[in-house]
């Protein structure tokens, strides 16, 4: 296991993949590949490496469930290293999953980098900063597909304001990824199966801890969401991630978590609270360029009248079309975003096009060719 997780540092690989029946399989810039010469993992080759690294106090729960997730410290350096080598070395973070799948454990591992990234250096634009700088109450949603880089956002995010401000910042997370070290501010990161058992129970005690700022890991269900709200609602700035493509599914997404007769109530207290939401997805990049393997391309949603009005009256699919009326506001769509990566040589046209939600509307915007709005509400693939 040490070996494995020390190539990727090596290969500087997102994740690790242990599956029955295949090598071991690592993302490295955002592809799926497995080094030559290593051989298929049999079911005891997973269970022997896996159990490395499983906390042993957890370990009842994926005997019971079949799922684990916890996040690990390991002391990662090249296998031939002696004892003395090792003392001025430094544990890498890890979040893994374990789960149970045709009877034997398989495993998805993410290396969670030690330094926080800033703005900058994940090359998201300045309203971001600006969104965080400047939002003291209110909910805050960053949104994607699984592993478009929703929780490296989201932390760098909330150390911004660590930073920045004196706030008391409590994070529930599933389990806790990159480590926030106070500053300016309070920092208490609570991590599910280990310092607290549910995310019911850790969101009941929340606000009698004195927050002022609260980070729930993943809204996933309808006590998450409610809670997320009502903080907000409350005055308490609140960050989350949802599991949505963009920023007009995510409505649909939090309405689907609460029966029909709770929806008008939903949809008046999300137009009341939310301030913004943040969709992301990651593209390959032009390394030479762009100086990393992948950036992202954004789309950003910013409460005003219109869009309060938008979310009570259930008209999430004129959102889009706000969007891009509202560039000179801060807002900005997947179209904009993609066209300022070709213009400025992150990433190459066509992979932009692979990306784009409507790609007529991001060949005419790289023509120079103005599109009405009306186009860009269609999201052609």
């Amino acid at each position: 296991m040490r070996h494995l997780l020390y190539n990727m540092r090596k290969t500087d690989a997102s994740d690790l993949h242990l599956k029955v029946g295949l090598p071991p399989i690592f993302r490295i810039g955002g592809h799926l590949q497995s080094p030559p010469g290593m051989e298929p993992l049999t079911g005891e080759d997973t269970e022997r490496l896996l159990s490395e690294i499983i906390p042993p106090a957890l370990r009842h729960r994926y005997d019971e469930n079949g799922d684990l997730d916890f996040s690990t410290y390991q002391l990662v350096t090249s296998p031939g290293d002696s004892g003395g080598d090792l003392r001025n070395a430094k544990p890498d973070r890890f979040r893994c999953n374990i789960f149970r799948s045709g009877g034997a454990m398989h495993a998805a591992i993410r290396r969670v980098k030690p330094d926080i990234p800033t703005f900058e250096s994940l090359h998201l634009p300045p309203v971001y900063k600006k969104l965080t700088d400047e939002t003291f109450e209110g909910l805050v949603l960053v949104v994607g597909v699984t592993g478009c880089g929703k929780s490296t956002t989201l932390a760098c995010m909330l150390e911004r304001i660590n930073q920045t401000r004196a706030e008391n910042i409590i994070t529930i997370e599933d389990p806790v990824e990159y480590q926030i070290h106070a500053q300016k501010s309070v920092v208490s990161q609570r991590e599910i199966g280990t310092d607290v058992p549910t995310y019911a129970e850790a969101l009941k005690y929340m606000v009698r801890q004195d927050p002022d700022v609260v980070f729930i890991g993943e809204l996933r269900d309808h006590d998450t969401v409610l809670a997320a709200i009502q903080a907000a609602e409350t005055g308490h700035l609140v960050f989350g991630s949802l599991h949505t493509a963009d920023t007009m599914q995510c409505f649909g997404r939090i309405i689907e978590f609460f029966p029909q007769n709770e929806h008008a109530f939903i949809r008046h207290a999300l137009a009341n609270s939310l301030k913004a939401v943040c969709a992301q997805r990651l593209l390959p990049a032009n390394k030479d360029v762009a100086g990393v393997s992948v950036v992202p391309a954004t789309e950003v949603l910013l409460s005003n009248g219109t869009v309060r009005e938008k979310i009570r009256d259930s008209e999430d699919e004129d959102i889009p079309a706000i969007i891009n009326q509202s560039i000179h506001e801060g807002m900005r769509s997947f179209t904009h975003s993609l066209a300022e990566l070709v213009e400025t040589e992150m990433v190459n046209t066509h992979v932009a096009l692979e990306y784009a939600p409507n790609r007529e509307a991001l060949a005419s915007r790289l023509k120079g060719v103005e599109v009405k709005a009306t186009t860009l509400v269609s999201r052609v693939r």
